[in-house]
């Protein structure tokens, strides 16, 4: 894969080369493949066909998550989130033990213990990751969504990006069911501290009622950074500093 680095930037295909535009800049690579009739019905192709059956069922389980989090992502995730889910949710096919091979899904493998592990702690901004911004310590119950906080001290327990002078917590709790892509989410009252508060005081942050579904839940921990104009907050730096993780998983 080769860089463009002329001033003119081309896309599209010229003879065997094709250029294109992705996050890493104008990048062309050389115009190639299998033929796809070939691809679909040649006997010696039948394990990429396997795979990639696999992969779009991760990819659709990807998008599954994406969609339930929506409202959540449009304050917190990176230009890549989208490929980081779907290479967990690979992993997590790979515990379907009850499908054969090329028709093993995420849905068949989300229930077991491995996947909630690879599940937990998974942050969709890796720009400004949980535990490297927040430092008090919390509890979630699984049933309810309630986080707490027994002792969070604003000026102690924070690394703030640099102008930031309020953030905001916020607990979610979604239902994704893998099977049929129906996805529900709900969230508690979005509570704001002063970044150089030096209070120590208790947080319970609790979505008013619990999502819909008996899918797989979700309980997610949002933290967003705000600066103070002239009495209001403005969010710092269109939200790039801004962290999600997924706290806990049933």
């Amino acid at each position: 894969m080769a860089t463009q680095k002329s001033l003119i930037k081309i896309k599209g295909t010229v003879g065997d080369l094709t250029f294109y535009k992705s996050q890493d800049g104008h990048l062309l690579r050389e115009k190639g493949g299998i033929d796809a009739k070939r691809m679909k019905s040649d006997p010696a192709f039948q394990r990429t066909r396997e795979n990639g059956s696999e992969f779009g069922a991760s990819c659709s389980a990807g998008k599954t998550v994406r969609k339930g989090l929506r409202g959540l992502l449009q304050h917190a995730s990176d230009g890549r989130v989208g490929s980081r889910l779907v290479k967990v949710m690979m992993q997590i096919k790979n515990y379907d033990l009850l499908s054969v091979r090329g028709q093993r899904t995420p849905a068949g493998g989300i229930d077991t213990p491995q996947a909630h592990a690879m599940l937990k702690d998974f942050n969709f901004n890796l720009r400004s990751a949980m535990d490297s911004v927040l430092f008090a310590p919390f509890t979630v119950d699984m049933l309810t969504g309630e986080i707490s906080f027994p002792m969070l001290t604003p000026m102690l327990d924070l690394n703030p990006p640099q102008g930031a002078t309020h953030f905001s917590l916020t607990s979610a709790m979604a239902d994704i069911n893998f099977e049929d892509g129906i996805t529900a989410l709900e969230l508690s009252q979005e509570e704001i501290f002063e970044v150089g508060d030096t209070t120590t005081s208790s947080v319970q942050l609790m979505p008013a009622t619990l999502p819909a579904g008996n899918g797989t839940r979700m309980n997610l921990l949002l933290l967003k950074f705000f600066q103070e104009v002239n009495g209001v907050n403005y969010v710092l730096r269109n939200g790039v500093y801004n962290a999600l993780s997924v706290v806990g998983i049933s």
